[in-house]
């Protein structure tokens, strides 16, 4: 089992989850649909946003006691939050002007921004792996052990995130076509063709391992809802679309969970994974774990590391990555194509409906 799903609090963790997968939806369609709704969600709260944080954290600093007992001085204030919501939002500004067509969105060499935001943002997640396995590896050898986090969480790192720092890197050379970008018909959505489900099933796994590795009292959320909203959209009713409705749920979770970090780690919706043995038989919530300060006090407390399903997960994550690149060799050899400079999906059918929309 990859997370702890039963008890009393079973119907309102599933309660969560929907409310945070049907928001998700709600605001990528906002965003999405017409321009003003785009500079509201993604410029405008933003900015807003910006203040509050630089406010919040100066605050905190100089001794104010509502800035020091802020919920995202005390939960969210770690160097990975702060460059995610960023970089995914500077990606779903990069977007919108290219389907706009405003400023250099318009110009031909710009078309690989959509690459290089996602890579980055690949990136920046290959370092929190990387940082989590040296700190596991510290604390317990090569079997990994408990470390915490800048952000107060309890994780247990060790050769599952170095499996995943190499999942990461394979998918950054998955994503093929990079002059492949156009604005749909209707110019809500900036289309990808070249990225099918191949790509967006080994974005998939390799993502949610790098959860519920380094984000695991988040991942119920973060890893599970936030991923499966731009597919379920991307599936249904917006082909070719899915790398920018990746971008807007992401910023618009990342800038919710920035504001209101408690709503994940408090009951009644906090859901924990397999990862903190006996967490649930012991009453103990991601909460109580943010106050203890040893792992004696961890083990005190009734938790026992199960890493299993991180390890598992991580062996997935490469092999659906190996499996994706594989297939993209196989069909750029074939077509004898670039795969970078040009599309070798022309021809399957996701890439063909995402075509029709052009």
């Amino acid at each position: 089992m990859l997370f702890q799903l039963y008890g009393d609090q079973a119907m309102m963790q599933l309660l969560g989850w929907v409310l945070v997968f049907a928001g998700l939806i709600i605001m990528n369609e906002i965003g999405r649909r017409t321009k003003i709704g785009g500079i509201c969600v993604f410029i405008v709260i933003p900015l807003i946003l910006t203040i509050y944080f630089i406010a919040a954290t100066l605050g905190a600093k100089s001794g104010a006691a509502w800035a020091a007992n802020n919920q995202t001085v005390l939960y969210m204030n770690g160097w990975f939050h702060y460059a995610k919501l960023y970089a995914a939002d500077i990606g779903c500004v990069g977007f919108m002007m290219i389907k706009y067509g405003w400023g250099i969105g318009k110009k031909d060499w710009f078309k690989p921004w959509p690459f290089v935001i996602v890579a980055i943002n690949i990136l920046i997640a290959v370092g929190s792996d990387i940082e989590s396995a040296v700190n596991g590896f510290a604390a317990g050898g090569m079997a990994g052990g408990w470390w915490f986090s800048s952000e107060n969480v309890w994780l247990y790192g060790g050769w599952w995130n170095v499996l995943n720092a190499i999942a990461g890197v394979l998918n950054i050379f998955c994503m093929t076509g990079w002059w492949g970008i156009y604005s749909s018909k209707k110019k809500d959505d900036m289309l990808w063709p070249d990225m099918t489900i191949w790509f967006i099933i080994a974005y998939d796994v390799w993502n949610f391992e790098y959860t519920y590795c380094n984000l695991p009292t988040h991942t119920w959320y973060c890893g599970v809802a936030l991923l499966l909203a731009p597919t379920f959209a991307n599936a249904l009713w917006n082909k070719g679309g899915w790398i920018q409705n990746r971008a807007n749920t992401l910023a618009i979770w990342c800038m919710f969970a920035q504001v209101f970090p408690l709503f994940q780690i408090t009951e009644p919706f906090s859901t924990l994974p397999s990862l903190y043995g006996g967490a649930v038989e012991h009453g103990v919530t991601a909460f109580d774990m943010t106050k203890i300060g040893s792992v004696a006090e961890l083990e005190a407390a009734g938790i026992t590391a199960n890493p299993t399903a991180q390890g598992v997960v991580a062996i997935a994550a490469v092999a659906a990555n190996v499996i994706c690149l594989a297939v993209i060799i196989k069909r750029s050899l074939e077509q004898k194509k670039n795969p970078y400079k040009n599309e070798i999906f022309a021809g399957t059918k996701d890439f063909e409906e995402a075509m029709a929309r052009r």
